[in-house]
């Protein structure tokens, strides 16, 4: 379930202004600077809309997909635990139910996706749900990414105008020759094309084929698309075809 931690100071004797995440606000006072501020534990406010157990099935309208959320890692690879706040939030899940579809001029056109899929869906996309004591969010058809056939991202098979992209490893050093740190560290713009959706739906609900083919290097928006990391540490990441701008040769 999705929730956001909201944290603040309270009032001393009317003399204090609010804090949020850590950055106090002080006001002058007749003494000078308030030098005291007395902060209260975080409250925590539920996102996520809880289905009632006694609705036992929903039924996604129209291009809805229903996806059950893959529950965050709570180790890291070496064992140690993480604390919720280190957590990665998950951007996958399977498909438990799909509704009907489109209308496209005269044509209907069924969702990209079926039940059982496994499929990433857009970082910011959806209503997510609490239902049948599990995680679940609700995303229209365009705003899945792409499908796991199998269970890592580079085999990830991009739906509608997407590509997946295997991004340039980041230069570690200067012109000047000086190594910098990952936090120095720009992320590359440049990679090259693993794999490309079946295209956009036109105005009569036909795919119109993207001309980026696999293997093309490609010059991409810098802070467009979905970012994924492999199994072997590779980085990738999956954006519309719109935001490549230039292929390289």
């Amino acid at each position: 379930m999705a929730f956001t931690t909201i944290a603040g100071c309270g009032l001393a004797g009317n003399r204090t202004l609010p804090c949020f995440n850590g950055v106090r606000f002080l006001k002058p006072a007749s003494s000078g600077l308030i030098q005291h501020q007395k902060c209260f534990r975080g409250l925590v406010v539920m996102a996520a809309t809880v289905v009632a157990p006694k609705y036992t099935t929903i039924k996604p309208l129209n291009d809805r997909v229903l996806v059950k959320i893959k529950t965050s890692e709570e180790k890291t690879a070496g064992g140690i635990l993480l604390p919720a706040t280190a957590q990665t939030k998950p951007q996958g899940g399977e498909v438990v139910a799909v509704g009907d579809g489109r209308t496209i001029g005269d044509n209907k056109v069924e969702t990209s996706v079926k039940v059982g899929e496994q499929v990433v869906y857009s970082k910011y996309a959806g209503t997510e749900l609490e239902f049948q004591g599990s995680s679940h969010i609700l995303v229209k058809d365009d705003d899945i990414v792409g499908i796991l056939e199998k269970d890592d991202v580079k085999d990830l098979k991009p739906l509608s105008d997407r590509v997946l992209v295997k991004v340039t490893q980041a230069e570690e050093r200067t012109t000047g020759g000086l190594l910098l740190t990952e936090a120095a560290k720009e992320r590359s713009s440049i990679g090259t094309v693993v794999a490309v959706g079946p295209g956009r739906l036109d105005d009569e609900g036909s795919r119109k084929p993207l001309s980026i083919t696999p293997g093309s290097t490609v010059l991409f928006s810098k802070y467009a698309g979905n970012e994924f990391k492999s199994a072997d540490g590779s980085d990738y990441i999956v954006l519309r075809a719109s935001d490549v701008m230039a292929i390289l040769s």
